[in-house]
């Protein structure tokens, strides 16, 4: 396949064409230049929702997608903190496309869980964007290593399903580059997935898929990404913007609705023939790796069956466990309540939605585990209850040693499609949950869900299973955990709040006149509560086990380091309990330096490793110059300043066992912005120009503060400097303008001098 030999032999129409899709799936073909075969896309990142199709390869509408295995959705997986895991899961999905042909899947969502609301934060992976990218580039690997490429999605800001396709999101650069792109940044540079899907929604005015910026300036010329940039279905506004801005393809097709304005506007000079060409390129070279790539295979269905419990057994979150009411020991008689026992939720609603293969329940497999007794006590999919059915669940946990409650969203609860307007659960099972705490029996809760929500009995239960939306494989899985022959390894991937009015998102979401305001900043999930030392439900990173693990030994390759070089952090872990587990090392970063607001902890390392009882290992961290940077719009780029940082590591934001004190040396300093109203205290705390204001501006300086020869301020008189424009020393002082506009342009030549 020729690629340039086609775009010179193509006509100005069939360069328009193949712009957009041929249908839901399909690449066009243009077979007048010998572009016979097109290739086809699927969702979903937890398994397979692709189109049948006939023997001509054409596809079969009315039955559904195929059958697939559904493995479990983003907020459980990334629960497991297990590269290792996602890219086996990535893997495992690659061969199923292989043996479908299918040639690009259309995932993984990487989107930040800004608020609890969105109704597909079942989909996205974390609050935290180092998580989300080191999560995401195993999976991109596992995939594309298989010969399938990936999409991942949505580029950017996609944090909320109410009015996604117009609402704009008014978020400041600094945000986007600290919160928002850094899962993307990570996964283009270092998995180089082969399409990137734009966002429906607008981002401060402009359509992401019409957002030069964005997929131009960012992604291409910063990332140094060469892929395709795909629409996501839908989201095309103005398609000749679009390919200016590179936006490569439009999905679905539309009949060739926009052929005739492509042309136009290249033909009146609108658009230029480089830009068309470009993306027609783009376009050509996806259909070519993707073509070469197919090899086949067998999709073994009981197999990836198997996989879907396996991978399932690593993700669940064990939140509470109170005297130790699990593992359930043999013979205990336990009561399983709840209709999620029976129909569990096991994945979200949408364009993630698969035909599951196999589906287990509780109910199904509970025979296998011990003496149990099963009551509906509430339904799985509606709020609804009779005193039947509650006194039925009630009269099976007096008869039980312990109570099993499975509870969780129903699925017209949260969807693609549209937000929660509430955090809380049907109002059914918590009625439920307190009339069996009434019983006084140990009582433990099992969650099916795809994002937090409140738990008003949860200090009254004595456990607490956080199973999220598991696959198809759940039961067998929950059980496997609730039964001890696995030790839950799971820690949480996002902060569990007490309430609705706590989170951070919530006097801006989902906002109002077609916009959303991102006031929190860079403040969302850990990072805001713990900026406000508040107390939450479960915090960022936690995850109970059946053992303990205890924390030693914390060491440094250096105490003093540069940014250049970074810094290297070991930690010895131990299992002190009696029975094998896993435990996910959190190291979190803290900025002490004071040169600009920031998180009060930040992740920027994590290790699951396995231990025996009794065993120890040590856990090696390499911090990069990223680890200590934020993102400075006024120096035009990533900035780490020099002084004081906090590494603490442990089991949870909020559990840190063990923290010291390093120095980063000999870095560029923070410099201010220089004009008229730069303030005196920008000036006297920046290292670079603090001599020249009580040197060279010592006239002025003596005048307002009377320091005379003093060779540093009093406080008193800095603090009343702090916050003075230069400016202002026309009023104080008397001092000319000339005379202030000199200090400006020999402070600006200082700052330039040190910037060169």
């Amino acid at each position: 396949m020729d690629i340039e030999k086609m775009i010179e032999e193509m006509t100005l129409e069939e360069k328009a064409t193949l712009m957009a899709g041929y249908g839901f799936w399909e690449t066009q073909k243009i077979e007048r230049v010998g572009l016979n075969e097109a290739i086809w896309v699927s969702d979903g990142p937890n398994g397979l929702r692709m189109q049948p199709v006939d023997e001509n390869g054409e596809p079969i509408w009315g039955n559904g997608s195929i059958d697939a295995v559904t493995f479990p959705s983003a907020c459980a997986t990334t629960a497991s903190f297990d590269r290792e895991l996602m890219h086996e899961l990535g893997s495992t999905l690659g061969k199923e496309c292989q043996a479908e042909k299918c040639h690009v899947l259309l995932g993984p969502a990487m989107n930040m869980k800004r608020s609890p609301l969105c109704g597909r934060n079942f989909e996205y992976m974390s609050e935290d964007p180092y998580l989300a990218g080191e999560m995401a580039v195993p999976y991109i690997k596992g995939v594309q290593e298989e010969g399938v490429g990936t999409s991942i999605k949505h580029f950017a800001a996609n944090n909320q399903e109410h009015e996604r396709m117009y609402e704009s999101n008014e978020v400041d650069e600094r945000t986007l580059r600290e919160i928002y792109l850094p899962a993307f940044e990570k996964a283009v540079k270092e998995a180089k997935p082969w399409t990137v899907m734009c966002s429906y929604n607008r981002i401060n005015g402009e359509y992401s898929s019409e957002n030069k910026w964005l997929l131009t300036d960012v992604l291409r010329k910063e990332w140094g990404y060469e892929g395709l940039v795909v629409s996501d279905w839908g989201a095309v506004s103005d398609r000749v913007k679009g390919i200016d801005a590179g936006l490569d393809w439009e999905m679905p097709g539309n009949d060739n609705a926009n052929v005739k304005q492509i042309v136009d506007a290249v033909e009146n000079g609108k658009l230029s023939q480089e830009a068309l060409d470009t993306a027609a390129r783009n376009i050509l070279k996806l259909v070519k790796k993707s073509r070469e790539s197919m090899k086949g295979g067998v999709f073994d269905r009981d197999a990836d069956h198997r996989k879907a419990v396996e991978i399932a057994r690593e993700c669940m979150v064990l939140l509470k466990n109170e005297e130790k009411v699990l593992p359930i020991r043999e013979g205990e008689k336990v009561a399983i309540i709840g209709g999620f026992a029976e129909k569990p939720r096991y994945q979200g609603g949408g364009s993630a939605f698969t035909n599951s293969h196999t589906i287990t329940s509780v109910v199904d497999v509970m025979d296998g585990y011990g003496p149990a007794v099963y009551a509906k006590g509430f339904p799985a999919d509606e709020d609804i209850y009779t005193d039947d059915d509650f006194d039925e669940a009630v009269k099976a946990a007096n008869e039980a040693d312990k109570v099993l409650v499975f509870a969780g969203l129903p699925d017209s609860f949260e969807s693609e499609g549209y937000d929660r307007s509430h955090m809380r659960l049907p109002v059914s099972q918590d009625l439920l949950i307190e009339r069996l705490v009434e019983t006084g029996k140990p009582i433990v809760v099992i969650l099916h869900n795809g994002s937090p929500v409140e738990m008003p009995w949860m200090n009254k239960v004595d456990g607490i299973l956080e199973a999220y939306l598991s696959g198809e494989g759940v039961g067998e899985a929950v059980m496997d955990i609730l039964y001890g022959r696995v030790n839950p390894s799971g820690h949480l991937a996002e902060t569990i709040p007490l309430r609705l009015e706590d989170t951070p998102a919530f006097i801006n979401f989902p906002g109002s006149e077609h916009k959303v305001y991102y006031g929190e900043r860079i403040y969302i999930g850990y990072r805001y509560y713990d900026k406000k030392k508040m107390n939450v439900a479960f915090p960022f990173g936690h995850g109970l086990s059946y053992t303990t693990f205890e924390y030693s030994n914390l060491t440094f390759s250096a105490k003093e380091f540069t940014a250049k070089d970074g810094v290297t952090v070991s930690v010895d872990v131990t299992n002190t309990g009696s029975v094998a587990g896993k435990e996910v090392v959190q190291l979190y970063v803290g900025d002490r330096t004071g040169t600009q607001d920031r998180p009060v902890r930040e992740l920027k390392g994590f290790e699951k490793v396995a231990l025996e009882p009794k065993e120890t290992k040590t856990v090696t961290f390499k911090l990069d110059e990223r680890s200590f940077q934020w993102y400075s719009p006024q120096q035009g780029g990533w900035f780490a300043a020099n002084g004081e940082y906090v590494i603490a590591v442990g089991s949870s934001s909020r559990d840190l066992r063990l923290k010291e004190r390093i120095t980063l040396v000999g870095g560029p300093e923070y410099l201010p912005e220089i004009n008229f109203d730069t303030q005196v205290g920008d000036l006297l705390a920046c290292p670079v120009t603090r001599p020249y204001v009580l040197n060279d501006m010592k006239d002025i300086v003596d005048k307002y503060a009377k320091v005379g020869e003093e060779e540093s301020l009093s406080t008193m008189i800095e603090a009343l400097l702090r916050y003075m424009p230069l400016r202002a020393f026309r009023n104080f002082v008397n001092a000319p303008n000339d005379v202030i506009e000199k200090h400006v342009e020999a402070l600006k030549k200082i700052v330039e001098d040190y910037s060169d």
